[in-house]
């Protein structure tokens, strides 16, 4: 099942602060939270959720169980803004989520830090890239 489409990182932004039931999703491995950074929520009256799409084990099952626990309740119209590394993860977890009824979901195009650069770094694009609200976790 296909999810709501992809937002520029700003266009998410904008998203979550004219939409007050909108909710971010940072799909990440807690790895990265921590060592990377996480979108700096506070400016959104903390809707924001932190739920790893794959663990160091593999996919997480409890993905769903996990994102129902947000308060998101199935049919409830309510904006999932998801977001992951680079908008790879973050498009599963958006079509996870429409497929169990929850969103309209949508995916960050280049995530947090955007796709690999031609010297094999990330961070040139994406979120923090844009200067959008960031904090080290």
């Amino acid at each position: 099942m296909s999810y709501a489409g992809d937002l520029t990182p700003q266009q998410a932004w904008d998203l979550l602060q004219s939409d007050e039931r909108a909710l971010l999703v940072d799909v990440r491995t807690e790895g990265e939270w921590q060592q990377i950074g996480v979108p700096d929520a506070d400016e959104l009256g903390g809707r924001a959720a932190f739920i790893e799409w794959v663990t160091p084990l593999g996919p997480n099952p409890g993905f769903l169980d996990e994102l129902g626990a947000t308060g998101l309740t199935t049919g409830d119209g309510r904006p999932v803004v998801f977001l992951c590394r680079s908008g790879v993860r973050s498009i599963a977890a958006a079509q996870a989520a429409t497929a169990a009824g929850y969103g309209p979901a949508y995916n960050v195009l280049q995530g947090f830090e955007g796709d690999v650069g031609p010297d094999g770094q990330r961070g040139r694009s994406g979120w923090r890239a844009d200067g959008l609200p960031w904090r080290q976790a």
